[in-house]
């Protein structure tokens, strides 16, 4: 199978991902990525946060030097930082950073301090959601960590489905996985993890909204504790 032509229409890429969303939800994650590899070679790439490696190791296996994009947002914990540093070192993966167009002390001088604390929706979206739709511009399909059992707003993710918002093919291939199915891969393959998942994070996003989770909540309630607020907008 040859990877799309650029004629394809934007519901031409729709069908397609519904399609496929329906075809491929008992597939494993190898044969989703294989899948989105064949299906947009070359335009394909994998998002990570960098709170593990196992979706990039996945599509590594796949297709060797596949593009892992990652958002320096400015406020990343060291740690995370280091992930990404480390994942660039060892993996078969061609990492893609991308940056927010100001720097925090821009953004703290155009709006002032700490807005994460003031408007954490539009922090996320100039740190976020603007420098990641800018970096997918060149791509059909991006590839997300997304699970399902991770939060009841992600309960419903499909293994493919369609990015309305960016008019692009959004593939979860680890979607049906568990937190034990997680950790059962990065223990065969041993899979790059960030170190704050040993020391009580659940979840890991930017330093100043994020915290250790406590016993029985899910893994999301680090981020944005003590607000409505559950997702920075890029999968929203």
């Amino acid at each position: 199978m040859t990877a799309i032509q650029e004629e394809r229409t934007t519901d031409d890429l729709r069908t397609l991902a519904e399609q496929a969303g329906r075809d491929l939800e008992d597939a494993s994650a190898l044969e989703i990525l294989q899948w989105a590899v064949d299906t947009f070679g070359a335009r394909f790439c994998v998002t990570s946060s960098m709170e593990d490696a196992v979706v990039s190791h996945l599509a590594s296996r796949v297709r060797k030097g596949v593009d892992v994009v990652f958002l320096d947002t400015g406020y990343h914990f060291e740690e995370t930082i280091g992930t990404r540093d480390a994942v660039e070192a060892v993996m078969d993966v061609n990492v893609i950073t991308l940056s927010p167009t100001r720097t925090v002390a821009e953004q703290d001088a155009e709006f002032g301090p700490k807005l994460h604390d003031r408007d954490p929706d539009l922090c996320c979206k100039m740190r976020k959601v603007e420098p990641l739709e800018r970096g997918l511009k060149d791509y059909l399909a991006w590839a997300t960590g997304l699970r399902r059992d991770e939060s009841p707003t992600r309960a419903n993710t499909p293994v493919v489905g369609w990015d309305e918002k960016r008019r692009k093919v959004k593939i979860s291939p680890i979607a049906r996985w568990t937190q034990d199915d997680v950790d059962s891969y990065v223990a065969e393959h041993g899979v790059l993890t960030n170190p704050l998942l040993m020391d009580g994070y659940a979840s890991v996003g930017c330093a100043p909204c994020t915290r250790r989770v406590l016993e029985g909540e899910d893994a999301r309630a680090g981020r944005w504790a003590g607000r409505g607020k559950t997702e920075c907008g890029l999968h929203e």
